[in-house]
């Protein structure tokens, strides 16, 4: 794998404030026309994807430092990624190129019915191949958050790779930042992915959850109880919970108080 560390071209690492996001970086593909169904689509346009990576281009859109931590193929797409996260001012000395996978590619619309619909290509992709070797030790170990998401514990390496990163960043003082971002079509099962979310809940000290997931992770219990999301999901070692509803902005739960914000 392709170390980029020589041509960041993006912020500095070296601050005491940077978000650093692990996890996936692919290509979105979405219609050209809304409200069609995969099949229906005449024609689809790319887009860069990846729920960790929007979150490091957030970040940097908004003032803060960031830098993200993943792989990509060594292809035409995951160069381009590559220059689009420099552009966005995104570290990206911890992102590594594969030469035998492909960069991660994912179709994806919303429907007339209101449901979206996905189809991945990781068979596998170069985010599934990050191996515990290939991990920015150092900056992980500068991150003040350190986010991350669920897809990156499917498979292995990438799940290795990923506990590891975890355990690196909570030894070194990093709040540990978790968005499950449910996708039950990567997952063997439905039970998988409940089992492999859950698995490293307890860990977070900030957790983003979605009234689906909710849903989802409590085996059908009413995301807008705020005794289910205390009882169910809120753990002792967690300093906030956000549910996010939408439009309709979210939610935010911690030990002492809760509270609503509305969308903008």
């Amino acid at each position: 794998a392709e170390d980029l560390s020589a041509n960041t071209n993006g912020k500095s690492a070296d601050n005491n404030s940077i978000v650093v996001c692990f996890g996936e970086l692919l290509i979105d593909f979405v219609p050209t026309v809304g409200g069609v169904s995969l099949a229906e689509a005449p024609a689809f346009k790319k887009a860069p994807g990846g729920a960790p990576a929007n979150v490091a281009v957030g970040v940097a859109r908004l003032g803060g430092s960031s830098a993200f931590i993943g792989k990509v193929g060594d292809d035409e797409f995951g160069h381009m990624l590559a220059d689009i996260l420099r552009q966005n001012n995104v570290d990206i000395s911890g992102m590594r190129f594969d030469h035998s996978a492909r960069t991660a590619l994912a179709f994806v619309t919303l429907r007339a019915d209101g449901e979206r619909e996905f189809l991945f290509f990781r068979h596998p992709s170069a985010d599934m191949r990050l191996h515990e070797s290939e991990l920015d030790i150092n900056l992980i170990k500068q991150a003040k958050i350190f986010h991350y998401g669920s897809i990156s514990l499917i498979e292995e390496p990438c799940k290795s790779a990923h506990l590891a990163a975890m355990n690196i960043a909570k030894r070194s003082g990093s709040i540990l930042s978790y968005d499950p971002n449910l996708r039950l079509p990567l997952w063997p099962s439905s039970e998988a992915a409940r089992t492999g979310i859950m698995s490293i809940w307890d860990q977070a000290d900030l957790i983003k959850v979605s009234e689906d997931e909710i849903k989802f992770l409590t085996g059908g219990d009413d995301p807008y109880d705020d005794n289910v999301v205390m009882k169910k999901l809120y753990h002792p070692n967690l300093k906030l919970l956000v549910v996010t509803e939408g439009s309709e902005g979210c939610r935010y739960y911690t030990k002492a108080f809760k509270g609503r914000v509305p969308g903008i």
